[in-house]
C-alpha cells in the first residue's frame, strides 16, 4: 500500500504564485510516474502535468508556461510549482503516482486532493 499526502495549496490573488508538494510513503519498487490533476466543481478531473522517472515531463495546454513540475526521486516526492495563476484554475488538486509493487504489479495511487483558489 502507498499512500500520498499532498500540501500547498491556498488562496492566492491572479497572478500570484502557490507550489504544491505530494509525497509518496510506503512499501514499493519504484515510482513509475507521478502527476497532477484537478477537479473544479461541475467538471471533470483533468491532468495537468506528469513526470516520468526518467525525467520527461507532459504539461495541459491550459497550463503550459506557467506550471512546472519536478521531481525528488530520493525523497519520493513530486513538486508543482504554478506561477501566474489565473481564476480558472481553481480547483481541487490532486497527486497520482504509479507504482511498481514488490510483486512487479503496476498500481495507481491517489491523494486527497488540496485546495487551490484564485481571486480575480
Amino acid at each position: 500500500q502507498v499512500q500520498l499526502v499532498e500540501s500547498g495549496g491556498g488562496l492566492v490573488q491572479a497572478g500570484g504564485s502557490l507550489r504544491l508538494s505530494c509525497s509518496a510513503s510506503g512499501r514499493f519498487s519504484s515510482i513509475t510516474s507521478m502527476g497532477w490533476y484537478r477537479q473544479a466543481p461541475g467538471n471533470q478531473r483533468e491532468s495537468v502535468a506528469t513526470i516520468f522517472s526518467g525525467g520527461p515531463t507532459t504539461y495541459s495546454d491550459q497550463v503550459k508556461g506557467r506550471f512546472t513540475i519536478s521531481r525528488d526521486n530520493a525523497k519520493n516526492t513530486v513538486y508543482l510549482q504554478m506561477n501566474s495563476l489565473k481564476p480558472e484554475d481553481t480547483a481541487v488538486y490532486l497527486c497520482k503516482a504509479e507504482v511498481r509493487g514488490l510483486n512487479g504489479w503496476t498500481y495507481y495511487y491517489w491523494g486527497t486532493g488540496t485546495q487551490v483558489t484564485v481571486s480575480s
